[in-house]
């Protein structure tokens, strides 16, 4: 049951940290903006921001460079997912 838990609460963590730096990475990308942001826009910018952290945690662990709950596992969600939302940004506008 435990290890149910802890599988649950990481992937609700990741979809929260990665979906909040995916939308902000996103809004404070410099450049002009030609109307006001979309729901459909935002979505995906979360969706992408979340599936970033996520694989940047599975391919981490799979390579061997950190485990489950360590530091550097929430340092490369949140790199990844702040790349990937301005990579985003980027080629939207």
């Amino acid at each position: 049951m435990a290890a149910t838990m802890g599988v649950a609460m990481g992937f609700l963590a990741f979809l929260v940290i990665g979906g909040l730096s995916g939308v902000f990475a996103w809004v404070f990308y410099p450049g002009q903006r030609k109307s006001k942001p979309s729901f459909q826009k935002l979505l995906l910018a979360i969706l992408i921001g979340f599936m970033a952290s996520l694989a940047s945690s599975y391919l981490g662990q799979f390579a061997g460079f950190f485990q489950s709950g360590q530091m550097l596992e929430w340092l490369s969600a949140i790199v990844a997912s702040c790349l990937a939302g301005g990579l985003y940004a980027a080629t939207v506008r």
